[in-house]
């Protein structure tokens, strides 16, 4: 049984998984902000054995709520009440930015290191480990 990451965008969503032991977590994959959003997260749900999702929100610098907190507060309804499982509201202030600096040092291509989608779903391995250091288990 797995988690499963989401770094929330209003254009994409990066998704993320730890191993089936919650020891580690890695990328996964970006799905488009669009109406099949749900149906794409049901099925990696379904096929992945997911039993908690850990989606990140955003505060600013001063600790003030980011703007996109409350679509994200919509999102994690949507998600509680369409798959029953706990939804796990991470900080993720820093989620983008260490997911860059991981980047830089691991894919030499440029044109690749440019690629947002490759940061989106770093970023939600990124929350995955933020949620396992905090000693969560996967129940």
């Amino acid at each position: 049984m797995r988690v499963l990451g989401i770094d929330y965008g209003k254009k994409r969503v990066g998704l993320a998984l730890s191993d089936p032991f919650g020891f580690f977590a890695y990328p996964f994959e970006t799905l488009e902000n669009d109406s099949n959003l749900i149906k794409n997260l049901s099925k990696i749900v379904s096929e992945k054995e997911i039993k908690v999702i850990v989606l990140g929100y955003p505060f600013k610098f001063d600790g003030s709520r980011h703007e996109l907190c409350n679509e994200i507060d919509k999102f994690s309804d949507v998600l509680k009440k369409e798959f029953s499982l706990n939804v796990v509201l991470i900080d993720e202030s820093y989620s983008s930015k260490i997911a860059s600096d991981r980047i830089l040092e691991s894919v030499t291509k440029k044109s690749k290191r440019r690629d947002k989608k490759l940061i989106d779903m770093n970023a939600a391995a990124v929350l995955i480990e933020d949620y396992l250091r905090m000693g969560k288990n996967l129940s």
